[in-house]
């Protein structure tokens, strides 16, 4: 087993690597960039190296300084946790040619799957069913209007490389297409250096399936059931549960075999995500991609299996086998994860700033990944996303009342979040019933003014809220302003008037 572990990454992913490597008995080394001084993951870690200035490009995409920052704590073993460089070959590579052990796949399975194009085809060899499409790239406007109309409206463009978001467009109409076709271009080129474009059938009432597998060095591989994703802003995830309430048993089985397959296909080591798009009207589900790296939602899946994803990375990681069979992996109950960001609720850009108070909710069956703080300063230049609140119930019915609950305790002030947007959300009829898809959020929520997001809130708490706290403020001002013996006395009849 591994001694020291270094944690390529920051914020809440940060933590929760560290949490389980101390259970472990793991030392761990955290890195930050001068942005992140003050970040909680840097007070926790048993060590802590600089490693560059904010923008990620010179401080957590830096792989020469995150080395030599491993190197200089005599690391056995580097957890990337996800974004940044968890799924870039050149940094598993650069790795092991250090020495230096990559929880996480191998760069084979991160380079066989960290393109669109080549996954897509590599999962149709394998039996994996597709989203009918073009068969390679395309390459122009007229080759795209060709294969669109083959394929028929609407349909969806994709950049090859593309991810988080980027380098996707949905086309409804033929007049759109050379615009979207170029943009997305555009976008592959100047985010992932890759101009490749090809395109989908667009799924009508799309829901975002994926199933969680996880394979080992001794040719094991497992599935540990599925996470819904469809509430989406821009085509990045806001809510994820387990399981979802769309999928009939029979199609949750058949998803589990598909997704065990894929992942045998190509001798999957490790945590990763077979991504679906699901057909709501249909059942019908098709691969979207692999994702080759533990997923941001993954502690829904340990809320309902009951096991630890990071350790089996790490166990994996040190050549051993996975600790638990297929047939011994249920899923009880029901879990929710809310992505708390800082940012506009109504716009979604992004709102950094210094945190003022800071209260987390609490109790039986929540969970709070977060490395926020009263005083912490949320820098400007990574995601926003600060908290991953988590509930569990034994109904999803229960597990929402919970999150209500949670929601309610839960206090973020000094920044705008999307709280009072997840208020609104897991109170709307379609989140109710289960029939959202991923076009729910941007169509009944996106570009809402702040009064129209209170539609289940009595804004008048948080205007009265607002006014006992500035009076409080002002009354503390004024009495600062008083000498030593007003103060006694002012202190002496504002008891008399409580008495």
């Amino acid at each position: 087993m591994f001694k020291k572990i270094l944690i390529a990454n920051r914020g809440e992913i940060a933590l929760r690597v560290i949490r389980t490597c101390r259970a472990m008995g793991i030392d761990t080394v955290a890195v930050y960039s001068e942005a992140d001084r003050n970040s909680l993951h840097v007070q926790l870690a048993d060590e802590a190296y600089y490693i560059g200035p904010p923008p990620s490009v010179q401080s957590y995409l830096n792989i020469e300084n995150l080395i030599e920052a491993a190197k200089k704590a005599n690391a056995d073993a580097v957890h990337p946790g996800y974004g940044f460089l968890s799924e870039k070959v050149e940094f598993a590579t650069a790795l092991k040619e250090a020495g230096i052990k990559f929880i996480g796949p191998t760069p084979e399975n991160i380079e066989s799957m960290g393109d669109k194009l080549a996954s897509r085809e590599l999962m149709k060899a394998a039996g994996v069913p597709t989203v009918p499409g073009t068969e390679g790239s395309v390459s122009s406007v007229e080759e795209a209007e060709e294969a669109a109309k083959e394929i028929g409206y609407p349909v969806i463009i994709k950049a090859s490389a593309g991810g988080g978001g980027k380098g996707i467009r949905v086309v409804t109409d033929p007049k759109e297409l050379a615009s979207s076709f170029r943009a997305c271009q555009s976008e592959g080129k100047n985010y992932f250096k890759d101009d490749r474009v090809f395109i989908e059938r667009f799924i009508q009432n799309p829901k975002h399936i994926e199933v969680q597998v996880f394979g080992d060095t001794h040719g094991n591989v497992v599935h540990l059931f599925e996470r819904e994703c469809s509430v989406q802003r821009r085509h990045q995830k806001l809510i994820e549960e387990s399981p979802s309430i769309s999928v009939p048993e029979e199609v949750r089985n058949k998803m589990g075999e598909v997704a065990v397959a894929a992942a045998k296909a190509i001798n999957y080591e490790g945590a990763g995500t077979i991504e679906f798009i699901f057909d709501n009207n249909t059942k019908e589900f098709f691969f979207m991609e692999m994702n080759t790296r533990l997923q941001v939602e993954h502690p829904v899946t340990e809320m309902v299996t009951g096991y630890d994803l990071v350790a089996e990375q790490i166990r994996v990681a040190a050549g051993e086998p996975l600790s638990f069979k297929q047939e011994e992996i249920q899923q009880k109950g029901h879990a929710i994860e809310l992505r708390i960001c800082a940012e506009d609720p109504s716009t979604f850009a992004p709102a950094p700033g210094k945190i003022r108070i800071c209260r987390h909710p609490q109790g039986p069956f929540i969970r709070c990944d977060s490395y926020a703080y009263p005083g912490y300063e949320v820098p400007i230049h990574y995601d926003p996303m600060i908290t991953k609140l988590i509930c569990w119930g034994a109904t999803r019915e229960e597990c929402i009342d919970r999150i209500k609950r949670a929601l309610a305790e839960f206090m973020l002030t000094g920044i705008k979040t999307n709280i009072v947007l997840h208020k609104n959300i897991i109170r709307h009829p379609a989140f109710i019933d289960g029939s959202y898809t991923t076009q729910f959020v941007d169509k009944e929520f996106t570009g809402k003014k702040h009064r129209e997001l209170f539609m289940f809130i009595d804004e008048n708490v948080f205007l009265i809220a607002g006014a006992i706290e500035a009076y409080k403020k002002q009354s503390s001002k004024d009495f600062s302003k008083l000498s030593l013996a007003s103060r006694w006395k002012d202190s002496g009849r504002a008891q008399q008037l409580r008495g």
